[in-house]
């Protein structure tokens, strides 16, 4: 049995969660800043629903990649992995709210064409605060990779 430090730094993992993290960033991006300039939905709620977005589709390339083999392939198991992926990574998303929150109340103003970019700059931001929280959560909790 490897220990957590080897399993967090087994070699490609963090690099395959950086890579379906991409994928998420896209998804939550485009959702967020659809929300935010297209439907005047608050900065705070928009990355809200990106986030969700985008861990939804995370989960499911994460679930057939980067922690592919780790834990049972049954429909209950792969829910229930679903649910804690969702409850792991709810740190993540509080540090990403908290972080647009932070940045869409200082005084910075980047406009073009009538949107404030500003706004659109701190989702991503937000997206790398909570990296490292969100792999270290989501390998020992959802896919238990010390377990095997």
């Amino acid at each position: 049995m490897r220990g957590v430090p080897d399993e967090l730094l087994a070699p490609g993992r963090f690099g395959q969660f950086v890579s379906v993290g991409a994928v998420g960033a896209v998804f939550d991006l485009t959702t967020s800043s659809v929300l935010t300039a297209g439907f005047g939905v608050p900065p705070e709620i928009a990355k809200l629903v990106g986030a969700e977005v985008a861990i939804l589709v995370m989960f499911v390339v994460n679930e057939r990649w980067t922690f592919a083999g780790h834990g049972d392939d049954d429909g209950w198991a792969i829910l229930r992995r679903l649910l804690k992926s969702n409850v792991v990574r709810s740190g993540g998303v509080a540090v990403q709210v908290g972080v647009v929150a932070v940045l869409t109340g200082l005084p910075v103003v980047l406009e073009a064409f009538g949107v404030d970019l500003w706004e659109l700059a701190t989702f991503p931001i937000a997206i790398g605060c909570s990296l490292l929280l969100n792999y270290v959560l989501e390998s020992l909790f959802t896919w238990r990779v010390t377990a095997d």
